[in-house]
């Protein structure tokens, strides 16, 4: 008993404050969060009772909630698509080798490194909705090229509108994911290459039967990196569209309703957040640990 404290107790004190510091600001303030749902507290005056799971039948029962969720469903679609999808393009052409490889691969990594406030507000010019004469943004360079047909209101289109917010985090994130799938392409030996070459293998067959099959693992965790970040996504979407219905998302709406002292609202929509995003990231967590096990 003595041998093993003494073998795992300079570890656990190392890592002991960061343990604290977890608790407190993590699980205490989930569990308060948690606590709060389940009041009465809709104006800054303390709580009186426990209702119970009433805020979150409350909320299943809010069209301007749903309507969000909606919101949040088309946006995590069109983004964890686009990042994908331009990451794994530009990972592959990397890959094949170009010439100034360091100046694409900082090129593609420098917008991750604006923060989304930043980058939102230049976007918010960008996605400008006016057509025609008054057009700016993306519409007047559209105009100038007499594209005049791929003018559109952008984030202000009822229909698609959050499509189009999705544009700007895919240009801020999908370097991230090309430099995930990067990485994953230069750690496979280049043993398999070769052999599948000895074999016959095409080039196409090569990475559709090879390579890709070995970026499995990179690809899911783009996925759920990508995945989580856009459904906690608040700071762009209020600084290219602002707090509007067209373009609110859960995390919007719970801002709102801390503006109005509605705190058990909040805390429940909060929740809801944590659940979603539980719901992608333990299932990956769970197979992190078994093939780690398996290691």
């Amino acid at each position: 008993m003595r041998s093993r404290i003494r073998n795992w107790g300079p570890g656990l004190l190392m890592v002991a404050p960061s343990i604290v510091v977890i608790a407190v600001f993590v699980y205490v303030l989930i569990g308060a969060t948690v606590n709060e749902s389940l009041t009465d507290r809709h104006t800054a005056a303390p709580a009186e009772n426990y209702v119970g799971l009433e805020n979150y039948a409350n909320l299943l029962d809010d069209d301007r909630f749903i309507h969000s969720l909606k919101n949040l469903a088309v946006l995590t679609v069109v983004f964890v698509t686009g990042t994908l999808v331009l990451g794994v393009l530009w990972a592959f052409l990397l890959e094949k080798g170009v010439k100034g490889e360091g100046f694409f691969r900082s090129a593609y990594l420098f917008p991750m490194a604006v923060s989304f406030v930043a980058s939102g507000v230049v976007w918010r010019w960008l996605l400008n909705s006016a057509e025609g004469e008054g057009a700016g943004g993306l519409n007047a360079l559209f105009g100038m090229a007499g594209l005049d047909v791929l003018q559109n209101p952008w984030w202000s289109h009822p229909d698609w509108g959050m499509a189009a917010m999705a544009v700007p985090a895919i240009w801020q994130l999908s370097g991230y994911v090309m430099a995930l799938f990067l990485a994953g392409f230069r750690g496979i030996p280049n043993e398999l290459r070769e052999a599948a070459r000895v074999d016959g293998a095409s080039e196409a067959q090569l990475y559709r039967h090879v390579l890709f099959p070995q970026l499995s693992p990179v690809a899911l965790t783009a996925l759920i990196i990508i995945g989580h970040m856009s459904m906690k996504m608040f700071d762009l979407i209020m600084a290219v569209s602002g707090a509007q219905y067209l373009t609110e998302v859960p995390a919007v709406y719970m801002w709102q309703a801390l503006l109005t002292n509605d705190y058990a609202k909040a805390a429940a929509i909060a929740i809801v957040l944590l659940v979603v995003v539980a719901v992608l990231v333990v299932p990956y967590l769970i197979h992190n640990a078994r093939t780690e096990r398996q290691r």
